[in-house]
């Protein structure tokens, strides 16, 4: 981690450095008040005008404006916003007095420029991805984002929800288009996406009113949401319904009827290459994608190396855990028994799947009583624990979450998959847990969204090694605490670590080094205590997001870093809960921010 480099912070020392007795001109209370509000009207005026050209962003952020519309997704469009971007970025260094700024203000100024020169830079990677994938995509993404996101409260918000529905296929034209156009620049989904996507979309055409049985996905969702508003009388009610069944029979099943039909001829011109080197300029762009995600300068290689040591590491502390339960034999037997005794898991019923629920809300609830140990800052919004939905679950991750809505009518949701039983270990509870609701994901966004004083683009952004490193280094963190009594349980923590460092290896093995999708598998396989189910899973998932699993350990090994350095330095001051305030109350940073703002406060504290 030593290669971690502030570039941006840098290069301004350097400048500085560079010219040491340059005068530099001192201002009064007053201007720097003044420039600062100028800069944060505009990054106000930024943020706004760009949620005015998403109506699904409003839709996710509790906003009901446009919500009857979709985002635009067309070539044109992504050309559009990238002018946007440049003209903004153009304006700020023309019009704003860096020096003048307040401490707060040049940081958002510097996160601003930062950003905007990635994504310009970054425009010529746009095609770089699959719209459509396992893991996420419209064909899942518009189902899920009206269950849980479109909010049902009036009949206009129900008439809104059906012209969502008769626009789908719109939508979904502009999505066929993106993939030929992709297909057309070399860009191709690897085969094994293909039957998950087609199958998905399928089961979103199943029920009434496409089939015969019960209500289809969508048609119970908006059917359930009316149900109960005592708003609407029975005709309105049966109006609506009689609406949604129309829409979803005109607008979505021509929808998903086009892109099944795209796929399934798409699936015969796909290959089983899986790595990015694949693209044209693979090489270039995975750099360029190591580098967003982890928000560092280190290379593939180095990234990979240090996944082989943290893995050896965590292989050692296994061992210990053996000789604690009195496991006689090798960590690759007691990998198997892990998967292979019935003890471990939950029958996979529905009864097991609700008494599985009912322990990760108790995990989460225990950790709610002892958050005064540390932390100063704690968020307003509530949590739940909620199952997968069933039509996403058997493509979707393991778990998730997703954040609440800003004025408090939607909580933030940590999601369970539990497809099946067996891929959710009783051991595995805990951490993962602690990661996707409370003290992990849960307490940096809603903190993060809560934030006052701080310009909305950084209340809502996001930094994937800040992000996934706080939540990997919140499985830890309960740890220090005495929890994770039970020997099997720390296992579990373990488990879950060993996965990341895993991911560093096996990331940067198949875009870096052109490993197969088995040759990743298998070392899964050698390396954890995962199912097969769960390697597959993992390995499909870095082949179509490189670089983004890279994030979790990079983040995680640099908080840590930062803390110990704090530590050592502060003795007997060191205080963890002014550390994680620290950490927390200025939203999502990048690595080499975050490295200066904990400099800051030791020396503040020195």
């Amino acid at each position: 981690m030593n290669k971690v480099k502030n570039s941006l912070f840098f290069l301004l020392a350097l400048i500085m450095a560079c010219n040491p007795d340059q005068e530099k001109k001192t201002y009064s209370a007053e201007e720097i008040a003044s420039e600062s509000q100028k800069a944060n009207d505009f990054f106000e005026k930024s943020f706004t005008d760009g949620l005015s050209r998403s109506p699904e962003y409003q839709t996710y952020l509790g906003i009901k404006d446009n919500q009857d519309k979709w985002d635009d997704y067309s070539d044109e469009n992504e050309k559009a916003e990238l002018e946007i971007t440049k003209q903004e970025l153009q304006w700020l260094k023309d019009s704003i007095n860096y020096d003048a700024l307040d401490k707060m203000s040049k940081v958002s100024y510097d996160l601003f420029v930062a950003n905007s020169e990635q994504q310009i830079d970054g425009f010529k990677y746009r095609l770089y991805n699959y719209p459509v994938n396992q893991m996420f995509g419209m064909h899942s993404g518009k189902p899920a984002f009206l269950i849980n996101m479109h909010q049902i409260t009036n009949k206009e918000d129900a008439e809104a929800y059906i012209s969502r529905l008769n626009k789908l296929k719109t939508v979904f034209d502009q999505l066929i288009v993106n993939l030929k156009t992709r297909e057309e620049n070399g860009i191709v989904p690897p085969k094994f996406v293909f039957p998950r996507v087609i199958s998905d979309s399928e089961n979103i055409l199943k029920g009434a009113p496409f089939t015969t049985g019960e209500s289809s996905t969508l048609l119970a969702d908006f059917s359930g949401k009316i149900e109960n508003l005592d708003s609407l009388s029975q005709d309105e009610r049966e109006e609506l319904l009689a609406k949604a069944n129309e829409a979803l029979l005109t607008g979505v099943k021509p929808a998903y009827e086009s892109l099944i039909s795209f796929l399934t001829e798409q699936e015969k011109r796909a290959t089983t290459d899986d790595g990015a080197w694949k693209f044209p300029n693979g090489a270039a762009y995975f750099n360029f994608a190591l580098k967003r995600t982890t928000t560092t300068d280190l290379t593939s290689d180095e990234i990979h190396e240090i996944g082989l040591k943290e893995v050896a590491r965590i292989h050692n502390e296994m061992r210990e855990i053996m000789k604690k339960v009195q496991f006689e034999g090798t960590l690759q037997e007691f990998f198997k028994f892990l998967i292979e005794d019935d003890q471990f898991y939950y029958p996979n019923t529905d009864e097991g799947k609700l008494a599985y629920m009912d322990s990760a809300t108790t995990i989460i609830n225990n950790m709610k009583a002892r958050l005064d140990e540390l932390f100063i800052t704690k968020p307003k919004a509530d949590m739940i624990v909620k199952r997968v939905e069933a039509f996403r679950e058997q493509s979707a991750g393991k778990a998730f979450y997703q954040s609440p809505a800003l004025d408090g009518s939607r909580p933030g949701t940590y999601y369970a998959n539990l497809a099946d039983s067996k891929n959710m270990p009783k051991f595995e509870m805990e951490a993962l847990a602690y990661h996707e609701g409370i003290p992990g994901h849960h307490m940096q966004r809603s903190i993060s969204q809560e934030l006052e004083g701080v310009p909305k683009f950084r209340k809502f952004g996001g930094y994937t090694a800040y992000t996934e490193g706080w939540g990997l280094y919140c499985e830890f963190l309960p740890k220090e605490m005495g929890m994770y009594a039970n020997p099997y349980s720390d296992y579990g923590r373990l488990a879950m670590e060993l996965w990341r460092a895993c991911r560093l290896v096996v990331d940067t093995g198949i875009h870096g080094k052109k490993w197969t999708r088995e040759e990743g598998i298998a070392y899964y396989q050698n390396n954890t205590s995962g199912s097969e189910r769960e390697c597959v899973r993992m390995v499909e998932r870095h082949i179509v997001m490189p670089s983004q699993a890279t994030a979790y350990k990079i983040g995680m090994l640099k908080i840590l870093e930062l803390r110990a350095d704090a530590q050592a330095k502060l003795g007997e001051k060191f205080d963890i809960r002014e550390f994680h305030d620290v950490v927390l109350t200025s939203g999502a940073v990048p690595l080499d921010l975050l490295e200066v703002m904990v400099n800051d406060w030791i020396a503040s504290k020195s």
